[in-house]
């Protein structure tokens, strides 16, 4: 039997609001608000699925080699020791070669609890070589989440918390 490990939360709406007039400039409130209603939270598709599909807050056009940073909408809260790998859903890697900027998100258990709420982006590359543009409808399955568990050395010491989101870990 699956261990059940984690949750899935939305970010507050003053979160994803911050989050989408940062990343786009077409937005405005009525929009957002709209967008951030229709959120949906990830979900398998079927009882044998390891990922969680994550699925887009708005619609996406996207050129070959042209990138595009997509806030989600999205948090997870999991247990001690247990991460979160983000990947592409495979169909689209296949079709567009879409890729995730930083090859795998990694969502740490502690990221719920940063500044940004844990939310979680996806930075995204259409690297089609056949001149295909990548065209998601919102609510479409973009990336797959898969929660992994983890172990630590035995000389492990670290006492540090995390203070901030995305790159605050960074030395």
């Amino acid at each position: 039997m699956a261990k059940r490990i984690a949750q899935f939360y939305k970010v507050s709406y003053e979160q994803f609001k911050e989050a989408c007039l940062d990343t786009f400039d077409h937005f405005d409130e009525s929009d957002i608000q709209e967008i951030y209603q229709e959120i949906r939270l990830p979900k398998r598709a079927t009882k044998g699925s390891a990922g969680y599909d994550f699925f887009t807050p708005f619609p996406i056009a996207l050129n070959p080699g042209k990138t595009v940073k997509v806030p989600t909408g999205i948090r997870a809260e999991m247990q001690e020791n247990w991460v979160l790998k983000c990947y592409p859903r495979s169909g689209l890697g296949f079709k567009y070669r879409l890729q995730l900027n930083n090859t795998v998100g990694i969502i740490d258990s502690d990221y719920f609890y940063s500044e940004n709420e844990g939310h979680i982006f996806a930075k995204i590359t259409n690297d089609s070589n056949e001149k295909k543009v990548l065209e998601l409808d919102a609510g479409k399955g973009f990336m797959q989440g898969i929660f992994v568990e983890y172990g630590i050395t035995m000389d492990d010491d670290v006492s540090e918390e995390r203070n901030g989101g995305f790159g605050s870990t960074e030395a």
